[in-house]
């Protein structure tokens, strides 16, 4: 269900503004795909004793570095390397120049899945047609805009806006604040869309805009944002 249709939907609103990742494109899904292909591709087999523990392994690396890199604390670079030469070493393997061909081939082809959040063609259909959309992202520039293309949904975005274009990472306030400028949308018009509580949702909510948290878990939280949906296409009944 939603949060407060009934006493909000009467608000105008002109812009939308989405996260990309795990809102509109199926990040969890995309990832497993392309962790797949690498670890047929560079015969890792020989060095995980399965491919789910590689990408378990990946995982717990890859979401300790990236809070580093939103911080701040790290550079693109190192991350997009150092996720995969922390992977291999917890496997005995200390090669670096294999952890970067493998990062560089994940980067590669990870834009290239194209599974997509249920409805998303059919929610970005319909609310295209009344409002124009966005996309506020903290990925890189060469794996967002092409992802959008392969999904063939980027037709659908006004602008995207990803923190190198900015230079501010999500939650921070200066990173809604270029992106409503970059878009000349006024804060009353304007409505965020996002499935991390903390980054999209709690960050839009202090820099004062309205939210809609895309809980799609049904996770327990304690936040009070303007509204809240389980699936995608709930957004059709609240805007």
């Amino acid at each position: 269900m939603f949060n407060g249709l009934f006493n909000k939907k009467a608000k105008v609103y002109k812009h939308i503004f989405f996260d990309l990742d795990r809102t509109l494109w199926d990040f969890d899904q995309n990832m497993i795909d392309a962790l797949r292909d690498v670890f047929f591709d560079f015969n890792l087999n020989v060095v995980f004793p399965d491919i789910k523990t590689f990408i378990d392994t990946f995982t717990r690396h890859n979401d300790y570095l990236w809070e580093k890199y939103r911080l701040g604390e790290l550079k693109k670079d190192v991350l997009r390397f150092k996720r995969f030469d922390l992977t291999l070493k917890d496997y005995g393997v200390n090669d670096q120049i294999l952890a970067k061909d493998i990062g560089d081939e994940y980067i590669r082809i990870t834009p290239t899945k194209t599974a997509l959040i249920p409805n998303t063609r059919e929610v970005l259909e319909y609310l295209s047609a009344k409002y124009k959309l966005y996309i506020i992202s903290n990925g890189f520039d060469e794996v967002q805009f092409p992802k959008l293309e392969k999904c063939h949904i980027a037709k659908y975005f006004d602008k995207v806006i990803t923190s190198e274009t900015s230079g501010y990472h999500k939650p921070c306030l200066e990173a809604f604040g270029y992106s409503l400028s970059s878009a000349n949308a006024k804060k009353e018009e304007s409505i965020m869309i996002g499935d991390d509580l903390e980054i999209d949702i709690i960050g839009a909510k202090k820099f004062g805009i309205d939210q809609v948290y895309f809980n799609r878990y049904k996770v327990s939280h304690k936040a009070k944002p303007t509204h809240e949906i389980y699936a995608l296409i709930e957004l059709n009944k609240i805007l």
